[in-house]
């Protein structure tokens, strides 16, 4: 019941500033919002809850969501060589907006809720709470006119804050692999995104480069800057006003080292490579949406730590 109440209080807030008439031409748009979704931290070096899963939504630039998503995840439980493996699991409740501004500035927020969990030696070890709240401003740099040429381009750029609402507690840290089992970082940090899509007729590719600059949190801790990139091919099927859109592609996550009171943490650096895969419908104001991510190739925590699989479905509602 908590986390309903906590879910509606968002939506109602996003819709009072959502001021923006629907698009004329049609209730889903191929603008993508993957961008959005790089925001929210991370697996291997934040507050786990999903940051670069790079699933795509097809929607009006003016709506309010709601998205679940889950990441698995098996690491070692403490620092030696033969520490046994367990198994973690986290699982976010996302409220999510996007509000243009003008015609080229739009305004997004992400405000997460988390439930994690995971299997220690010594028991279950739960959190859960408000995480960390992003806002970010994008910009439309270029873009083509989608009747003058046979392919259309548009390219974004695009800047925010990650706020630390969500709680940091040193404790969770001691004695584990998995230095992202928190709420939040504890920390201000700053994305920078760009986006760029092309299309023909029917058919899209959309591709993402987006930095994270992690600061110093008040605990002395300070989360490796973050690298995701990602690349995305697109169909739509329209049919009698009821729109079908798979979608699959890759996605990569690069995660600096760790640092504690200026320190570099051994075990906390890491890349991995998924490929994602997914299918989003609408009708009219609603669309929903289903994608999951596989890895590829993995080299977290310097091996001690392994992803299995990511997963997310969303309900949005165009304004």
């Amino acid at each position: 019941m908590k986390k309903l109440v906590v879910i509606c209080t968002f939506l109602v807030g996003f819709s009072a500033f959502s001021f923006t008439e629907k698009d004329s031409i049609s209730a889903f748009t191929f603008h993508r919002l993957e961008m959005m979704e790089d925001f929210d931290c991370d697996a291997c070096g934040c507050s786990a809850s999903g940051g670069s899963m790079g699933f795509s939504s097809m929607l009006n630039n003016n709506f309010v969501g709601v998205r679940y998503f889950k990441q698995s995840y098996t690491s070692r439980d403490g620092i030696f060589a033969n520490s046994p493996w367990i198994d973690e699991n986290f699982n976010t409740i996302q409220a999510w907006a996007r509000i243009p501004v003008t015609e080229k500035i739009q305004i997004s927020a992400l405000v997460p809720y988390h439930f994690h969990e995971r299997q220690l030696t010594a028991g279950t070890q739960s959190i859960e709470g408000l995480g960390d709240i992003t806002i970010m401003g994008l910009y439309t740099i270029y873009e083509t006119q989608k009747d003058s040429t046979v392919f259309s381009h548009k390219l974004n750029i695009g800047g925010g804050v990650k706020l630390p609402t969500g709680k940091f507690k040193e404790t969770n840290n001691l004695g584990t692999i998995n230095q992202s089992f928190q709420l939040g970082t504890g920390s201000w940090d700053f994305p920078l995104v760009t986006e760029y899509v092309i299309k023909h007729n029917n058919l899209g590719l959309n591709t993402t480069l987006n930095y994270i600059i992690k600061t110093e949190n008040s605990k002395n801790y300070q989360y490796g800057d973050q690298f995701n990139y990602a690349g995305t091919f697109f169909y739509l099927f329209d049919i009698n006003n009821f729109q079908i859109v798979p979608q699959a592609g890759l996605a990569g996550e690069v995660y600096q080292t760790n640092k504690q009171h200026n320190l570099d943490l051994p075990n906390t650096a890491g890349d991995i490579l998924f490929g994602k895969f997914g299918v989003e419908a609408g009708k009219d104001r609603f669309s929903i949406g289903i994608n999951a991510m596989l890895p590829i190739q993995q080299n977290l925590s310097n091996g001690n730590m392994e992803a299995n699989y990511r997963w997310s479905i969303n309900l949005n509602y165009t304004l």
